[in-house]
C-alpha cells in the first residue's frame, strides 16, 4: 500500500515500538564496512528497531524509501551510522565511522538474537491475537546505555511532544553529524558525548524547554557515564539498580532504559500516565487502572511482563480518548 494512504500511527502503537518501514529494493552498497546476517527467525525491523525512535523527527534515527533503517550511535569506539534492511530471509548492513565495527558486531543483538519469545505464554486471548499477528517482534538490546537513558529522563513528567523536541534541539545543536553517506535531507546527528552534554549552558536547556530538574539529572548521568555504561552488560534488575543510583532516575527511567540497552523483558514501566490504563481497559475493561492494578493483570506473565505490555499496546484495544492528563508546559517561553 502507497504510504499516502497508509493509515497513520496511533499514540498507542507508537508506544508499542511499532515504525512503518518501506518494503525494501536493491541499492548499490558503498559503505566502508558490511555484514549480512541471516536471523533463524522472522524479523521485522520496524517492530524489532522502533522503540529506539524518539518522535518523527529523531536526528538519530531515519528510515528511507529504499526500506532501509538508519540509525547514528555513540559507541565505545566512536561516532557511527548502521543502514539496515532486511531482503528476503537475510539482514544486510552497513556501517561508516570508528564505531561501524562495533555496531556490525552488535547487529545480531539489535535485531534481537539474544530475545527468547518462546519463553513468553499467552494468557487472554487479546495477548495471543497480537502475539500471532506479529512473529516479527523481537526484543531489541543496543548494548549503550546513555543513548537511551538521556531521552527517558528528558521524556519525564511532560509530553512526549515536548520531549522529542527537546531532543531533537540538543541532538542537532550539540552532537556531530553522523558520519557515512547518510541522505542529507535526514539531517542525522550523532548524540552529544558526556563532554558535550556536561557543558551546554544553562540558557540552552530552558531553550529546548528542559527544566533544572531533569538538565541536572543529565549532567550528573554524564558525569558518571562510563560507570552507567557498564549497566549494558549486567542482568536487568542489577542494572536498574546501576541506574537508580543516580538521583532522579527513578523506576520509570530506569525501565524505559533497560528495556532498550540490556532487551529486558520484564522491565515493566511503572510510573507511567497512561499505561495502567490501557493495560487496564484491554485485560479487564478498567480504564482507570493504576499501577497496583496493572501488575496484578501482568502477574501471569511474570519474567516476560514488558513483552506483554508491548503486545497489549500493538494490540490496537484502547480506551476512548479524554482530555490530556498532562497540560503542556513549555518552559521556553516564560
Amino acid at each position: 500500500m502507497s504510504s499516502r494512504f497508509a493509515p497513520r500511527p496511533t499514540r498507542t502503537t507508537v508506544r508499542g515500538g511499532e515504525t512503518a518501514v518501506p518494503e525494501g529494493v536493491p541499492r548499490q552498497s558503498t559503505a566502508a564496512l558490511t555484514r549480512a546476517w541471516q536471523p533463524p527467525f522472522p524479523l521485522d525491523l520496524g517492530l524489532t528497531l522502533g522503540p529506539l525512535r524518539r518522535g518523527p523527527a529523531d536526528p538519530t534515527f531515519r528510515t528511507t524509501p529504499d526500506g532501509s533503517v538508519w540509525r547514528a550511535s555513540r559507541t565505545p569506539q566512536g561516532a557511527g551510522t548502521l543502514r539496515v534492511a532486511a531482503r528476503g530471509g537475510s539482514v544486510e548492513a552497513e556501517a561508516w565511522g570508528p564505531g561501524a565495527a562495533w555496531l556490525l558486531d552488535q547487529l545480531p543483538a539489535l535485531l534481537g538474537e539474544s530475545d527468547d519469545p518462546g519463553a513468553f505464554t499467552p494468557r487472554h486471548r487479546l495477548v495471543a491475537a497480537t502475539a500471532h499477528r506479529r512473529p516479527g517482534l523481537r526484543l531489541t538490546r543496543t548494548g549503550l546505555v546513555l543513548e537511551s537513558l538521556i531521552p527517558s529522563i528528558l521524556e519525564q513528567k511532560i509530553t512526549t511532544e515536548e520531549a522529542y523536541r527537546a531532543w531533537r534541539l540538543l541532538v542537532r545543536k550539540y552532537g556531530e553529524p553522523a558520519p557515512g553517506p547518510a541522505p542529507a535531507q535526514a539531517r542525522m546527528h550523532v548524540m552529544p558525548d558526556p563532554r558535550a552534554w556536561a557543558l551546554i549552558p544553562s540558557w540552552e536547556w530552558h531553550k529546548a524547554g528542559v527544566d533544572d530538574k531533569r538538565a541536572s539529572t543529565v549532567l550528573r548521568a554524564a558525569g558518571r557515564a562510563s560507570r552507567l555504561e557498564e549497566a549494558a552488560s549486567m542482568e536487568p534488575p542489577q542494572a536498574r539498580a546501576r541506574l537508580e543510583l543516580i538521583p532522579g532516575i527513578g523506576p520509570w527511567t530506569s525501565a524505559e532504559t533497560v528495556q532498550r540497552s540490556n532487551g529486558a523483558p520484564d522491565a515493566v514501566t511503572v510510573g507511567d500516565v497512561h499505561l495502567p490504563g490501557i493495560i487496564g481497559h484491554a485485560l479487564a475493561d478498567n480504564r482507570n487502572a493504576d499501577d497496583t492494578e496493572m501488575l496484578a493483570l501482568l502477574a501471569p506473565y511474570k519474567g516476560q511482563r514488558h513483552r506483554a505490555a508491548r503486545l497489549i499496546l500493538l494490540s490496537g484495544r484502547t480506551p476512548p480518548r479524554r482530555t490530556p492528563k498532562m497540560r503542556k508546559t513549555n518552559i521556553a517561553t516564560w
